[in-house]
């Protein structure tokens, strides 16, 4: 009886293990964002640059070059903000019907207020793939987060 007791209470132990590291670990996996700023959706990141106007104020541009974007390549990424300095920008690359792991680049300053950095997208065994890359700027206690849409591979 000793031994039964014993085995279920390591049981709920580890349960409770398993809840305690997924909450401590959601931010990460799921960023929460004080304000959602939704970009024109007209606006191609595979052949120009993406310019959000802020609603306290502020610009925030994202550019992944002028070409169609390269799956398991390496690609530049630039963000160019201006109206406010951001204490860090990261860019989170999701796909949008499929699960293809955690791929959250963060962005350098190399002056003032641009950002770069390299991000690669895995390649999808379907050929398309429907992405969406959410610019994720902390500026201050705020966290702001602009959702990009865009597709890889097949027809475009």
């Amino acid at each position: 009886m000793n031994k039964k007791i014993l085995i279920d209470l390591i049981g709920i132990e580890l349960i409770a293990l398993v809840v305690v590291v997924g909450f401590k670990l959601s931010p990460i996996l799921l960023p929460k964002a004080d304000v959602t700023v939704m970009p024109d959706p007209a606006c191609d990141l595979q052949k120009q640059a993406c310019a959000v106007t802020l609603p306290a104020g502020g610009k925030v541009e994202l550019s992944m070059g002028d070409k169609a974007i390269p799956l398991v390549k390496p690609f530049g990424v630039r963000v160019t903000t201006s109206g406010f300095s951001p204490s860090r920008v990261e860019l989170d690359f999701a796909g949008v019907d499929m699960n293809m792991g955690y791929n959250r680049p963060e962005l350098a300053l190399q002056g003032e207020g641009r950002y770069v950095g390299e991000a690669t997208l895995p390649v999808c065994i379907t050929g398309h793939m429907d992405w969406q890359a959410t610019l994720l700027i902390e500026a201050g206690s705020e966290r702001i987060a602009i959702p990009y849409r865009f597709a890889t591979g097949g027809q475009e």
